[in-house]
């Protein structure tokens, strides 16, 4: 079969001309020859099937430089082609649920400024517990945990002075606390003052790390909630986690900013690898001294600064219902004691007290190789006991 025109080539390949000539500029898909004469594309019979990888990828959303990265792998290994689609899609997938949170915020948000549609419930209660170790290997405790009437954190500080980061950015969202911030505070103006609050923290992280040798070494993770009353405000920067226990069911509503969880959401690594990568404390988002850092102490890693380019904390509302029962932990319990043993404790503890203390003592029966903080909370009716 001869060569074919591009109009013949755009009709099989279901590519529109345009597009075929915007391709040729950008090298994807060049012409098997261009006539001197007319300066006419014509196109290989064989150029048909990496024509339509291109255009089945244009209509994933793909970007036309991965499209390339992509074509160049197929044509050397499929297999590898195959995976590089199955984590653009990954991705795809989770700025999706990103997004798909965002728009239920405003939905709700919206909604909720029509008078006739506010609640006049009275607010729902919380009863809560915190406890700190610094478990069985370290020499000393870089963790901070937090619980007060309306604020709960945890944060786990890394390099010479993560345990007075880790404190300093606890101790900026302990103000919202102590000035009783939230309540009656409509929901973005409440995400508003977080941001600014997380802001803050990071800057008072960078004032402690600034007097050290190695500024950039030094930083904290933060995971925290604020109660409004009928929802929680949740603040959340690298691998400290969050939990909620519901009907049974344990669910973790936190997302780990580390280069491992970035792995696995891009297909690269299964879930039970990760667990067993040498690099899985390292994190791609933390509260740090210096922008482009890096640091490894207390079991945490840490990448990038608030306030430097593209680092953000996640930041969003969760409502409550009673008989809720919240987990924050550092990794210092996520990373050795299973979830089901996390789950069993949470279901079986009488009160935050009792459940503190189990899991504290898990985290040390498993060997307690790094620091461990918890922080639990149940939600309660307002006529329940506190």
């Amino acid at each position: 079969m001869g060569l074919l025109t591009i109009g013949a080539f755009a009709k099989a390949s279901r590519l529109s001309p345009k597009a075929l000539r915007l391709y040729d500029e950008l090298g994807l898909l060049t012409p098997a020859r261009v006539d001197p004469v007319t300066g006419y594309r014509l196109y290989a019979p064989r150029q048909l099937e990496r024509a339509r990888l291109v255009a089945w990828l244009r209509r994933l959303g793909m970007p036309l430089a991965r499209i390339s990265e992509v074509c160049e792998l197929w044509e050397l290994d499929a297999a590898a082609a195959a995976r590089e689609v199955r984590a653009f899609w990954a991705r795809v997938e989770a700025e999706t649920a990103a997004r798909r949170d965002l728009a239920a915020f405003l939905i709700d948000h919206l909604s909720w400024k029509d008078p006739a549609m506010s609640p006049t419930v009275e607010p729902l209660k919380i009863r809560y517990a915190a406890l700190s170790d610094t478990g069985l290997v370290r020499e000393s405790n870089q963790d901070t945990a937090y619980a007060g009437p309306r604020l709960l954190a945890v944060a786990d500080g890394f390099g010479a002075g993560g345990a007075p980061a880790g404190a300093a950015a606890v101790q900026v969202l302990k103000r919202l606390d102590a000035e009783g911030v939230g309540v009656g505070v409509p929901a973005g103006d409440l995400l508003n003052v977080l941001e600014d609050a997380v802001e803050q923290a990071g800057r008072a992280v960078r004032d402690i790390a600034g007097s050290g040798p190695a500024p950039h070494e030094v930083g904290t993770t933060l995971t925290a909630m604020l109660w409004t009353g009928s929802q929680l405000a949740l603040v959340h920067i690298g691998d400290s986690r969050a939990y909620l226990l519901r009907e049974g069911g344990l669910f973790q509503i936190t997302h780990d900013h580390t280069v491992v969880q970035s792995m696995v959401d891009e297909g690269r690594l299964s879930p039970e690898e990760a667990a067993f990568h040498p690099q899985r404390s390292l994190l791609l988002r933390a509260l740090t001294g210096g922008a482009g850092g890096t640091g490894e102490a207390g079991g945490a890693g840490g990448v990038g600064g608030a306030g430097g380019a593209g680092v953000t904390a996640d930041i969003r509302l969760r409502d409550a219902r009673s008989g809720d029962r919240y987990l924050l932990c550092s990794d210092g319990l996520s990373a050795v004691v299973p979830t089901d043993a996390v789950r069993q404790v949470l279901t079986s503890a009488d009160d935050p007290e009792q459940a503190v203390r189990e899991l504290i003592a898990l985290a040390n029966r498993a060997g307690g190789p790094d620091n461990v903080s918890c922080v639990v909370a149940d939600v309660l009716e307002p006529d329940q006991e506190k």
